[in-house]
């Protein structure tokens, strides 16, 4: 580890302080000066990485995770006086527990990330999804300040068996009904090759 990369984690983590827990900080409010890239990385399976190396604590995860934000394409952890770059390779958040009560429009999905993160289904945190030729359909779940949640395999497919099809604008499409909105996955045509 370098000097520099030492003293940019340490005042970080100096800047984020110790006390009480609180609710998440305010990051969407800091705007505070671009202090360079830090050698983070938050790899596609929610993994984060400090200089090559897995971050093997989750209370600093967690952590890291408070004061993670996203502007435009890119992601940042912010003090109210720095702002550091990280890379993402996909979704910087992962969803690793799910819980379903009731059924089609008055479903209620919840999910829990990796970093306790709690958010329920709704308006404000919508499902979306994505096709990749490999993987077939990734999920993700909208968590807070654009910052998205990618759910496990495992979640995928526990997620899926919860769809439906549906008329809508002229075609059918299926989806997941929940939390008073039917989230689109895909035309039902093409169900079979997801």
């Amino acid at each position: 580890m370098t000097a520099e990369a030492a003293g940019a984690m340490n005042r970080l983590l100096s800047g984020l302080g110790a006390g009480p827990a609180r609710g998440l900080p305010p990051v969407e409010r800091w705007n505070p000066p671009f202090c360079g890239d830090l050698d983070m990385r938050i790899a596609a399976d929610g993994t984060w990485f400090y200089l090559g190396t897995p971050i093997g604590r989750p209370a600093l995860v967690k952590l890291f995770s408070s004061v993670l934000k996203r502007e435009g394409d890119d992601y940042f952890l912010v003090t109210p006086v720095e702002k550091v770059g990280i890379k993402v390779e996909d979704a910087p958040l992962q969803a690793v527990e799910m819980a379903v009560e009731g059924e089609r429009d008055r479903r209620s999905i919840a999910f829990r990330t990796r970093t306790d993160d709690l958010v329920t289904v709704g308006p404000d945190n919508v499902l979306r999804f994505e096709r990749a030729a490999n993987e077939g359909v990734k999920p993700y779940v909208h968590v807070r300040r654009g910052l998205w949640a990618r759910l496990t395999r495992a979640l995928t497919y526990d997620l899926l068996a919860l769809g439906e099809i549906r008329e809508g604008d002229g075609e059918a499409r299926f989806g997941i009904a929940a939390g008073g909105v039917f989230h689109v996955v895909a035309p039902a045509s093409e169900i079979e090759v997801l």
